[in-house]
């Protein structure tokens, strides 16, 4: 009996292990060979899209409630830096008198400092930073899921800008092109938890470009949504 139940044991853990995501760890040739094929299609993608404009549209919602959209046109300048410029955004709401107006102004402050830091986090993995990427890959903090045939393979950068987050790079397991990120890290403090989902699109030229992003931060029930649409090439 006890035979039996060592066999029936050693099977069932052979049959999890063939279910399970096969993880290739960073010190692998194809690690090397994917954090290789994933930076240089980044940088090919930064490249390419300088030649382009195109508008950004940016929806700060509390609670569920919408609480600002703002649309930037994009593009960038002769000296190579993103400019943006402002097309349209929601009106600040009327100033209460008063104390409790006083008291609901250091408040919305206090939440303006916090949207603004929860847009910054967003650019801080958008897109992502060969350099950054290379950083974790000597710290041997990378690793790959290879999900199988029809998925892509996702390269897990652990501490890839702060300590303890996790940014996960799905790629075109055939093209090595970028399909989408998914991030796991903090605002403040690691209690702080902030979730950010990334969907790329493709233009005509093959330039990839995150079409949309979505950060969730729980604590503040924040949602930060950021769509990139109409691009064409600039004319500046």
């Amino acid at each position: 009996m006890t035979r039996s139940r060592s066999h029936l044991a050693v099977a069932a853990c052979s049959i999890t292990l063939l279910l399970m995501p096969t993880i290739v760890w960073s010190q692998s040739a194809e690690v090397q060979q994917r954090v290789a094929a994933l930076k240089q299609s980044v940088a090919h993608d930064q490249q390419s899209i300088r030649q382009y404009e195109w508008i950004e549209t940016t929806v700060i919602s509390l609670n569920g409630e919408e609480k600002s959209r703002e649309q930037k046109r994009c593009y960038y300048g002769a000296e190579g830096a993103l400019q943006k410029v402002t097309v349209s955004e929601t009106p600040p709401p009327q100033q209460k008198r008063g104390l409790r107006g006083l008291i609901a102004e250091n408040k919305k402050e206090e939440l303006t400092d916090y949207m603004k830091e929860a847009v910054a986090l967003v650019k801080t993995y958008v897109p992502p930073d060969p350099a950054r990427i290379q950083a974790v890959k000597e710290a041997g903090k990378i690793s790959l899921d290879m999900p199988g045939a029809g998925k892509g393979v996702r390269v897990n950068l652990r501490d890839y800008a702060k300590p303890g987050d996790t940014l996960s790079v799905e790629i075109d397991p055939a093209s090595n092109r970028v399909m989408g990120l998914r991030v796991a890290t903090y605002l403040g403090d690691a209690k702080d938890g902030v979730t950010l989902d990334v969907r790329f699109s493709s233009l005509q030229d093959g330039t990839g470009f995150p079409a949309t992003e979505v950060l969730v931060a729980n604590a503040k029930n924040l949602s930060v949504n950021v769509t990139n649409s109409g691009y064409r090439k600039a004319t500046q």
